[in-house]
């Protein structure tokens, strides 16, 4: 990999998804001697990435119970 002229670095889609780094993800860089490392600003886990972006983004209001019902078939 290459640093672009502007200082830029792509980080490899399977990394990104490994690390739930998804568009617009904060990450912070640590130097450690003679490397860095990078990570999430937030320390969120990428289950709780996923969750905390998709909060909020639901259109029908139904109940938990409600829910649970109809994935049962209920």
């Amino acid at each position: 990999m290459r640093i672009s002229t502007k200082g830029q670095v792509t980080v490899p889609l399977a990394i990104r998804e490994r690390l739930g780094f998804l568009p617009g993800t904060e990450v912070e860089f640590e130097i450690d001697g003679e490397g860095a490392y990078l990570r999430r600003a937030d320390g969120l886990t990428r289950g709780e990435a996923l969750v905390a972006r998709l909060r909020g983004s639901a259109t029908v209001r139904m109940t938990t119970d409600e829910i649970m019902a109809l994935t049962r078939g209920e």
